[in-house]
C-alpha cells in the first residue's frame, strides 16, 4: 500500500476496529488535504447511517458545493448504495476504493453517473475485511442490510 491516503483510511478502519466497529474507512480529499476523516461508527454511535464514507462526509462539515466537485473520496472498500447516494448527492467525481472482493457495491451505478471509480485491490483492505466478516458474520449482514 503506497497511497497515503488509503493508508488514512485504513487507519480509520483500524481505529473502528479497535472501538468495537466494521472496519470500514474513509477520508474525503480536496485538493491534496484531507478535509474529512471517516470510520463506520454504527455500532459505536447507535447510528443506522454513519457508514465510513457518510462519517466522512460529516466529518468534513459543511462545504460549498463547489469544493464537493473537486473531492476524491477514498474508501476502504466499495461503496454500498446508501453512500453511493452520498457521493452522487455532492457530486463527487473521483472515488478510490481499497477493495471490492469482500463486498462489491454500487460501483455501476457510479460510473454511469460519470464518477471515476479506480480500485486498487489493496490486500490489507481485504484482510480487514475478511477478518471481519468470519468473525462477525451477524453485524456484517446487518451493516448491509441483509439482517
Amino acid at each position: 500500500m503506497s497511497d497515503e491516503f488509503l493508508k488514512a483510511a485504513v487507519a480509520e478502519a483500524m481505529e473502528g476496529s479497535a472501538q468495537g466497529g466494521v472496519p470500514i474507512g474513509a477520508v474525503l480529499v480536496h485538493g491534496n488535504e484531507i478535509i474529512g476523516r471517516g470510520r463506520n461508527r454504527r455500532v459505536q454511535l447507535g447510528s443506522v447511517i454513519r457508514h465510513g464514507e457518510t462519517d466522512a462526509l460529516e466529518q468534513a462539515g459543511r462545504q460549498p458545493a463547489s469544493v464537493y466537485r473537486e473531492c476524491v473520496m477514498y474508501t476502504t472498500l466499495s461503496p454500498c448504495v446508501m453512500c453511493t447516494g452520498a457521493i452522487l448527492l455532492y457530486g463527487i467525481p473521483k472515488v478510490v476504493v481499497g477493495e471490492n472482493t469482500t463486498f462489491l457495491g454500487e460501483e455501476e451505478l457510479l460510473r454511469s453517473r460519470g464518477v471515476e471509480v479506480v480500485v486498487l485491490d489493496d490486500e490489507v483492505c481485504k484482510g480487514l475485511m475478511r477478518d471481519f466478516i468470519a468473525s462477525r458474520p451477524r453485524l456484517w449482514s446487518e451493516d448491509i442490510g441483509e439482517a
